[in-house]
């Protein structure tokens, strides 16, 4: 089994994008991230973008380079990255929560490591993940 590799980052949806552009992000990542063994959760809540993936090593690490070089998005800061001994999604490839609690994501972007990681989990269970 390869080594995996989690990563979770907050950002903000840049100030030229609409927000309907995150289906089309979410569209595109689904195939590119299947290919690649990726899987994960995506959290907006209208400003800001929330997101937890998952995988070998290299895939995880190009896609973290494409979404730092990546317009649509702003102030990227990678909240937490290390490995992992099992998957934490199972269930699908890039699943979608929209939240209109701007609150929840204010607050896991303000931590960092661990702590970030922790609060995140602890609050999949409220998003309504679109599979």
């Amino acid at each position: 089994m390869p080594e995996l590799e989690e990563i979770l980052y907050c950002s903000l949806l840049a100030p030229d994008q609409p927000t309907h552009v995150v289906g089309r992000i979410v569209t595109q990542a689904r195939s590119r991230n299947a290919s690649a063994g990726i899987t994960g959760l995506l959290v907006f809540d209208g400003m800001r973008f929330c997101q937890h993936f998952e995988g070998p090593v290299a895939p995880v690490r190009a896609l973290l380079a494409r979404l730092k070089a990546d317009p649509r998005h702003t102030e990227l800061r990678v909240l937490h990255q290390g490995s992992l001994a099992a998957r934490r999604y199972q269930r699908f490839e890039m699943g979608l929560a929209e939240v209109e609690f701007q609150d929840d994501l204010a607050d896991i972007a303000q931590l960092q490591g661990d702590q970030a990681l922790q609060r995140f989990i602890a609050l999949r269970p409220r998003f309504d993940i679109g599979g």
